[in-house]
């Protein structure tokens, strides 16, 4: 599978696993029955991946609010001037717990994966392109939320 699609995959499942107001159930594409169809997921499977999932989201949401605590305070750091050694640790906490972050939710997508056989990865790959296909994500600079002119 390629990066992109990686990161794609990545970034669905962090909001689910770190969004408070998310529901979860929506994003969940096991839970999917057009995925469990086009992949050929077994109800075991569907379990298998939903306990991976749920296993590592206490760790990602302790870890997103730790991400979040430490960002403010390095914005704070950054409006107060700080000095910039002070500004560099907080720089290194911040990224260390975002690092730190990362590694567990790509090492819970690698457990997910692990659950598929290799005909069902190919076949989700598939789906998953289609996904995508329909429901594309704003490029950066779009200003979709902002009042249209007239």
């Amino acid at each position: 599978m390629s990066p992109a699609w990686t990161r794609r995959l990545s970034a669905a499942l962090l909001l689910v696993a770190l969004g408070s107001t998310v529901n979860a159930q929506s994003f969940a594409w096991w839970k999917s029955e057009q995925f469990q169809k086009e992949v050929g997921l077994t109800a075991d499977q569907c379990t298998r991946i939903d306990t991976v999932f749920q296993s590592a989201l206490p760790k990602l949401r302790q870890g997103k609010e730790e991400l979040d605590k430490q960002e403010a305070e390095l914005s704070h750091l950054i409006e107060i001037n700080a000095d910039e050694a002070q500004v560099s640790r907080q720089i290194d906490r911040v990224e260390a717990i975002r690092a730190s972050l990362n590694k567990a939710r790509l090492l819970m997508l690698l457990h997910e994966r692990q659950v598929l056989t290799p005909d069902q990865l190919v076949k989700f790959k598939a789906a998953h392109d289609k996904w995508v296909q329909d429901h594309p994500r704003p490029k950066p600079g779009d200003d979709h939320d902002a009042p249209r002119k007239r």
